[in-house]
């Protein structure tokens, strides 16, 4: 699933390729993928690019004079960037395409899903915050005003597992299971303790590990074209997804806790004092 990192560099890459381009063309081709029917899609057709905004994991493209094409790419989603795009009205159909958006260059996007859940939502709004997976975000972790305080503050009272809390978009906007994964393992924490426990010793150093793997990933990503992004991401993840490889820290194996529908890796001696964690597939840790 594409997390803040990527969607911050996906923001990018649109803002130098959208800004200041008219949207000809907004073609649905998987007609579950529109959330919304007023406005139309169409209502952005002939409109320019104005800005293009990242809120958590969606993306918001303003267009001038009207409404806001927003979209989340959910776990199987991607968007590609073509120059130019294929010629011919592209057909419903099983395959993974979903929505064209065409620019007057020739240029433009496609935005497509693997597998069978097809969960990628795209909304046409006067204003994201219309659009209410967004309404429900908490702050964005690389806010200048998310200090150590904040987020004591938001896991005060938290009777979750770190994991479950950094993961509610609710709570902290943008950080996904792959990242989640990546920040507890540079702050030595277990993805199993409680979110309400941590000394401010503790708070200290999750802030540090999730300002820092954030921005690390952010950086890594700048500049690289849509196509890139997530080979990159993968290359710079140091236990998620490595199940049973070495810790790049600490040299120990990669271990896996796996749920119904997820799993998390962690390394035992950088995070648990050197005791396995119990893989409670049925654990409701994540809900």
């Amino acid at each position: 699933m594409p997390e803040l990192p990527e969607v911050e560099a996906l923001k990018d890459f649109l803002t130098e390729h959208l800004t200041g381009h008219e949207i000809v063309r907004a073609l649905p081709v998987a007609i579950s993928v529109l959330k919304t029917y007023d406005p139309p899609l169409t209502a952005v057709e002939g409109r320019e690019v104005t800005a293009v905004r990242r809120y958590g994991k969606f993306l918001a493209l303003a267009t001038e004079g009207g409404p806001h094409l927003v979209t989340h790419l959910a776990r199987a989603g991607w968007l590609h960037w073509k120059d130019p795009l294929p010629s011919g009205v592209p057909r419903p159909g099983k395959g993974p395409l979903a929505l064209r958006v065409a620019l007057e260059t020739g240029a433009g996007f496609d935005l497509t899903e693997a597998g069978t859940q097809k969960r990628l939502a795209v909304y046409v709004v006067a204003d994201p915050a219309e659009v209410p997976g967004i309404a429900r975000l908490g702050p964005d972790p690389l806010a200048d005003d998310f200090d150590e305080a904040r987020l004591g503050e938001l896991l005060a009272g938290e009777r979750r597992r770190l994991k479950g809390a950094l993961r509610d978009q609710s709570l902290i906007a943008g950080v996904g299971n792959a990242y989640s994964d990546e920040i507890l393992h540079a702050a030595r924490m277990s993805p199993f303790k409680l979110a309400s426990s941590l000394t401010p010793e503790e708070t200290a150093r999750l802030h540090e590990a999730l300002r820092t793997t954030l921005t690390d990933a952010v950086e890594r990503s700048r500049g690289l074209a849509a196509g890139r992004l997530k080979a990159e991401k993968k290359t710079g993840l140091r236990v998620h997804g490595r199940t049973g490889e070495p810790c790049p820290v600490c040299g120990d194996t990669v271990r896996e806790v796996s749920f119904s529908d997820s799993s998390l890796q962690y390394c035992p001696t950088c995070q648990t004092g050197g005791k396995p964690l119990a893989d409670r597939r049925l654990s409701r840790l994540l809900k």
